[in-house]
């Protein structure tokens, strides 16, 4: 008898992976429903006209600042 009262009250597979689903479900739709809520506060400012002028860039000073982003932001 305490075998199957040990077996019910224990998790089984098929419970685990339908709780997990339902959860990242509900993750999913707090996470969608919060940027739709909330939209960004950038403020957007007219572009340059067109065309815009070529630059030349120095290889190495770009190299180093995509490095410096990359380890500020986190990829």
């Amino acid at each position: 008898m305490e075998k199957r009262e040990e077996r019910a009250s224990s998790l089984s597979r098929r419970n685990f992976i339908t709780k997990a689903g339902i959860f990242v479900a509900g993750g999913i739709a707090g996470y969608s429903t919060s940027s739709l809520a909330s939209p960004s506060t950038s403020t957007a400012s007219e572009p340059l006209p067109l065309p815009w002028k070529w630059v030349k860039l120095d290889p190495l000073e770009a190299g180093q600042r995509a490095y410096r982003s990359y380890l500020e932001k986190k990829g």
